[in-house]
């Protein structure tokens, strides 16, 4: 469950944007808490239990990573008052600088994403607004001096209005000050859709860490250095091959058996690469191969690229002794 001190106005979706999901490795899912920031603002703070405290339910460890929702109206006002401070106002209202200042204080230790939304729309509305009173002058540029003076009076400040480069202007100062840099979003489904990887990444960070928590990171699995035993009927041949293409530098097991799995065999391979009508089209004749990491809901989808593709096409096809295979490997 997602909650947050909010304005049902400015942030109406916000309380409904995660869903609770599975962790990697069969651990409990992240717990998402929002304690109270500020009216106009919403924060979640992920939480995950170990295996001890897993049991009883009620011993939660608090993640680091904070996901920071400011409000457009809020966000602008921020922006605004930089820019007036930049030009030297005596006022000193509330940045961007002085609200991760803030949050920081009553949250210590903890790496910010600061997210807004509808930015763009903002500026959509701005341009449109420009145009408008662009017409409007042409219009009236004919009419009498008084009545010019009165249409004068009735445009807007444009020290008022926020442009792209005080927006820039901001977030430079404060990513160069606090090392916090701001997401902007379409709409509320792009967020939610960014906060459900956010929340997703900090489930998997724990068992990742695990994965690669090794006692020696040269050591090799007793699996792979045995080799593979290949009886008479052929069997083992396949994982031959899957081993083959493993030796490939930065090739993991799951793009091997992508690979493998596509073209069992190097003859296959070897007569799909004649089918082809060109170099080039035999070179990127892997590229688009799919490949999973992970099982279940944490699993993701890369593909093979062009890279490994052009190398196991040289290495299967060339006959230079002296070909390096991988210039940068």
């Amino acid at each position: 469950m997602a909650g947050a001190e909010e304005s049902d106005e400015e942030l109406p979706a916000f309380a409904t944007l995660l869903q609770p999901l599975p962790a990697a490795g069969g651990t409990a899912p992240p717990r998402v808490s929002s304690p109270p920031l500020r009216r106009g603002s919403g924060v979640v703070v992920l939480s995950s239990d170990s295996e001890d405290e897993a049991e009883d339910g009620n011993e939660w460890t608090e993640e680091p990573n904070l996901l920071v929702l400011l409000g457009l109206e809020e966000f602008l006002s921020m922006v605004r008052s930089y820019k007036q401070k930049a030009q030297g106002c005596a006022e000193q209202k509330e940045t961007l600088q002085s609200f991760v200042a803030c949050v920081m204080e009553k949250m210590p230790g903890k790496i910010l994403a600061l997210t807004v939304v509808e930015v763009e729309k903002y500026f959509r509305c701005l341009r449109a607004q420009s145009k408008k009173r662009l017409q409007h002058a042409t219009v009236n540029r004919s009419q009498a001096e008084d009545r010019g003076d009165q249409r004068k009076k009735q445009v807007m400040d444009p020290g008022r209005e926020i442009t792209r480069l005080d927006v820039e202007d901001a977030l430079v100062d404060l990513q160069l000050c606090t090392r916090v840099q701001v997401t902007f979003f379409e709409s509320w489904e792009e967020l939610g859709e960014f906060a459900t990887m956010f929340t997703k990444a900090v489930a998997e960070a724990p068992f990742k860490r695990e994965q690669q928590n090794t006692g020696f990171s040269f050591y090799l699995e007793n699996k792979w250095c045995r080799g593979v035993k290949v009886d008479h009927s052929g069997k083992g041949l396949f994982e031959v091959w899957k081993r083959q293409i493993q030796q490939f530098n930065r090739v993991s097991g799951e793009m091997a058996e992508a690979v493998v799995s596509a073209y069992p065999s190097p003859q296959l391979l070897l007569q799909a690469y004649s089918r082809c009508s060109s170099e080039q089209e035999r070179e990127n004749m892997l590229a688009n191969i799919p490949v999973r990491r992970g099982t279940g809901v944490t699993a993701t989808y890369r593909r093979v690229g062009p890279d490994l593709s052009r190398r196991i096409y040289l290495q299967m096809t060339s006959h230079d002794p002296d070909l390096y295979l991988d210039v940068t490997g």
